[in-house]
């Protein structure tokens, strides 16, 4: 049986400020930073839990909620939701700050999958998470149907 290690070990947070090169005309933070930066925090939650190099597999899900604007500042936590054999779910909630009224959105949610690799290049086996709350319960199942869904959409496509 593969060791179980603590969540909290596993996460990763990033912050950024929203300036004009990074938005498009209306000012609206671009969808290809804004996975730039959801890629990054959630390789590093990835290689924080496996100790190893993690090379993005997948994006299942990439949900643009609320525009983020020029000026804002922008939150990104990425979590371990379940671990495989050789690869792990990371989800990242990205929340948006204004900082002259202090509000802060839910702006977007992502799934990635992330495979760890050994200083050859192969997968190497992840352990697994010790879920301990409610809400890491939710995310560790729902992790699994999200995989099933993958690998269905996987074998479709390979026909």
């Amino acid at each position: 049986m593969r060791s179980e290690l603590p969540l909290k070990n596993s996460q990763a947070s990033m912050t950024q400020l929203v300036l004009p090169n990074d938005t498009n005309q209306l000012g609206n933070l671009l969808g290809g930073q804004l996975m730039h930066w959801i890629d990054l925090v959630a390789a590093i939650a990835a290689a924080r839990h496996s100790k190893h190099v993690c090379v993005t597999a997948s994006v299942d899900e990439l949900n643009f909620i609320h525009p983020i604007k020029t000026g804002e500042v922008v939150t990104l936590l990425a979590s371990i939701n379940r671990v495989f054999r050789t690869s792990m779910e990371v989800g990242v909630k990205v929340l948006s700050e204004n900082m002259l009224t202090g509000k802060i959105l839910h702006a977007n949610t992502a799934y990635l999958t992330f495979v760890a690799l050994d200083s050859a290049g192969n997968p190497v086996e992840v352990p697994q998470i010790a879920v301990a709350s409610p809400d890491e319960e939710r995310r560790f199942s729902d992790a699994l149907k999200r995989r099933e869904l993958r690998l269905q959409r996987r074998k479709k496509l390979s026909q």
